[in-house]
């Protein structure tokens, strides 16, 4: 069995995430209580308590899905599991690709707050609020997107932005654009075209000015080699080297997420097995639909681990 852990990203979040599993469980409230200390806030009573709309801020959603991610895999730790010896590689959607690099050692829990914090916040400044959109294209394969986007951005900025699953793909640029791509897809035959509840467009070349505070902040920090490869989103390919690493996360800001590719690639290398770690179970969804050969199991709970665990 050769298994990925791979780690959600931004809209999987949802008010009381967490809060079960730190009540059991001593090394999840280390996670949480780690976080918290390093963002000078207490980011852990958001997420078990809520607001839901505080807590859907890009400033919080991105540090608070990591911060669970990363709960789970010390109680999964806890449990003996090691992850070098469980999985052949980690990939993440998004921002979830910190929570890989973080859950396989390359970067510290501390150093991925501070990251996520100031990216969420860097993400959330590039672009002012009702300039930009995202809107999901749904029954088009992503070359048919790509085209889409083509003739509807004009003068403007739109992109593919997510690549997710066969028939699911997100674009991203200048409202005005995502909005003429929804028409144009909409007469091309695709079965439903929807604008996203984000408040920025993610990945696409509006978010340059975010690019490049990356840059600034991934500079200053260590990263080490993964102790398995990652699977970027933006070359959908396995890399170790830091530098290179350092490198497709600033390009992420900006780049599509691949992740159809992704999974694709993994299986193409022998995965088998998907172990979605984090709040929800998208991942595991466009998983099946992606390639229904592959197994998946979501951990979100304490009970979850055990039964895995227990399965290994």
């Amino acid at each position: 069995m050769s298994r990925a852990f791979i780690f959600p990203g931004q809209g999987s979040q949802f008010a009381g995430m967490g809060k079960a599993l730190a009540k059991a469980e001593p090394a999840a409230r280390a996670v949480f209580a780690e976080v918290d200390e390093t963002l000078g806030e207490s980011l852990s009573a958001l997420m078990f308590e809520g607001p839901e709309d505080d807590l859907r801020l890009t400033r919080n959603a991105q540090p608070a899905l990591m911060a669970l991610s990363m709960a789970l895999m010390r109680v999964l730790e806890d449990r003996g599991l090691v992850l070098g010896d469980r999985a052949s590689y980690v990939a993440g959607h998004s921002l979830g690709e910190y929570s890989a690099l973080a859950a396989a050692g390359a970067i510290s829990l501390t150093d991925t707050a501070r990251l996520l914090r100031r990216r969420g916040e860097a993400m959330q400044r590039a672009v002012p609020v009702g300039e930009g959109a995202m809107a999901a294209i749904l029954g088009l394969d992503f070359e048919a997107v790509r085209e889409v986007a083509r003739e509807a951005a004009e003068d403007m900025v739109c992109t593919p932005a997510n690549d997710n699953a066969p028939g699911q793909v997100v674009v991203s640029g200048h409202t005005a654009a995502v909005e003429r791509a929804m028409e144009i897809a909409k007469g091309k035959g695709a079965r439903r075209s929807m604008l996203l509840p984000v408040s920025a467009p993610f990945h696409c070349l509006l978010m340059q000015p975010a690019a490049d505070e990356m840059a600034e902040a991934l500079a200053e920090v260590t990263i080490s080699a993964p102790v398995i490869p990652l699977v970027a989103n933006i070359t959908a390919a396995p890399v170790s080297d830091p530098d290179e690493i350092r490198d497709l996360l600033v390009r992420q800001v900006t780049g599509a997420v691949r992740w159809r590719e992704s999974v694709g690639a993994m299986a193409g290398l022998g995965v088998n097995s998907l172990v979605e770690v984090g709040a929800g179970k998208v991942l595991c969804g466009l998983a099946r639909r992606i390639d229904r050969t592959l197994e998946s199991v979501s951990l979100q709970e304490a009970e979850e681990i055990d039964a895995f665990c227990g399965s290994l």
